[in-house]
């Protein structure tokens, strides 16, 4: 009898929270709706309805703009701006887009079998296809912006925007149940594994090489010379402590790894190592105005910490405001960039927890 009334109070909690996230998805965020919902919800009416703004929304080349709340109803004027500038430059990798919304076709899919959200899905994976340079790496936004923002150009890891793109394709010619209701074409998986590699190939010769060994790699790097590049005005060239995480992890989940993907591992590991910030953690403070401020203060117990940047030549922290100008410490840089940006990491630290494991698992294959 208790065990029924266990089983019966789990399946209503169940069912409560089901409930709650159909009826609260205008709530949520857009990439949550667009891979975190119940299985179910994909085939309701709700779900279509969202469906025909990501069909509507999607550009001529096939990718979609980032920062889009595809899950919110629509005014007709809307709906004519999105037709006018579909041909317009705009479709990108950045903050997830894209690949959100190729997630969620395939989700739909799976539930609606509208042949119209496959179409849609195979036009937005050729886009990956078409955006990717011949060396392997994919730019920010393509077609590429021009004037103060033909950065987008660069071969773009930083936020992560080459390794989640890689990791979709990884997901489609490994035959992830979550494509198969799509039934692709298996030119089109292999083409993805194709990818999949130049991607990685691209990856070990962007690698910032110092003194003969490998070490990390910049936010951005030159799409022809593949030097690290600057992005926005603070984003100079240079190692960086947050995006390069993303690149090591993505080459310690590859199967049989190469000699060169070892040594790349190890190099990347050993400077982060190297480069791990001890004795501080960062705070925020009220300030004088009311405000929130962020300030850097001593703790000897703190967990380690790295920077987001650090210096080419000198491999130290740096920080700057928009003038481009680099400064020592947190302290030195203005009030906006000061709290407007992310400036430490601890993404390195989770990382080095799982190297030993790894390093052992490779040992024994």
């Amino acid at each position: 009898m208790k065990i029924r009334l266990i089983f019966t109070l789990i399946l209503v909690f169940t069912l409560s929270i089901t409930q709650a996230q159909e009826t609260n998805y205008l709530s949520m965020r857009w990439k949550d709706v667009a891979t975190k919902m119940p299985e179910a919800w994909y085939g309701s009416d709700e779900a279509k309805a969202v469906a025909e703004n990501v069909l509507l929304s999607q550009k001529e080349i096939g990718g979609w703009e980032k920062n889009k709340d595809f899950h919110q109803p629509l005014s007709d004027s809307e709906k004519a701006k999105i037709k006018a500038n579909k041909a317009k430059i705009g479709a990108t990798f950045d903050n997830g887009a894209t690949i959100s919304e190729l997630r969620f076709l395939a989700n739909v899919y799976a539930q609606n079998q509208d042949p119209r959200y496959k179409d849609s899905f195979e036009k937005g994976l050729n886009y990956i296809f078409i955006a990717q340079y011949d060396n392997g790496g994919w730019p920010q936004f393509f077609p590429v912006r021009t004037g103060s923002v033909a950065y987008s150009g660069h071969i773009t890891y930083n936020d992560d925007a080459m390794v989640n793109t890689m990791k979709f394709l990884r997901e489609i010619y490994s035959a992830d149940q979550a494509y198969a209701a799509l039934k692709l074409d298996p030119k089109m998986i292999a083409k993805a594994q194709k990818s999949f590699d130049a991607g990685i190939d691209c990856i070990l010769k962007t690698q910032i090489v110092v003194d003969g060994s490998p070490t990390v790699w910049c936010a951005q790097h030159d799409e022809k010379t593949l030097a690290p590049a600057k992005a926005r005005s603070y984003e100079l060239a240079s190692f960086s402590g947050s995006e390069s995480v993303g690149i090591v992890q993505l080459l310690m989940e590859l199967d049989n790894p190469s000699t060169e993907v070892i040594a790349s591992i190890d190099g990347a590991v050993n400077w982060f190592e190297t480069h791990k910030i001890e004795g501080i953690k960062v705070e925020t403070e009220i300030n004088a105005d009311g405000k929130k401020n962020r300030i850097v203060v001593s703790d000897p117990s703190a967990p380690a910490l790295w920077a987001r940047f650090y210096d080419l030549d000198t491999e130290k922290p740096y920080f700057c405001d928009r003038d481009g100008i680099k400064k020592n410490s947190l302290s030195e840089i203005g009030y906006e960039r000061r709290n407007g940006y992310s400036w430490y990491t601890n993404a390195p630290e989770k990382l080095l927890k799982e190297y030993p494991a790894w390093k052992e698992k490779i040992a024994n294959n």
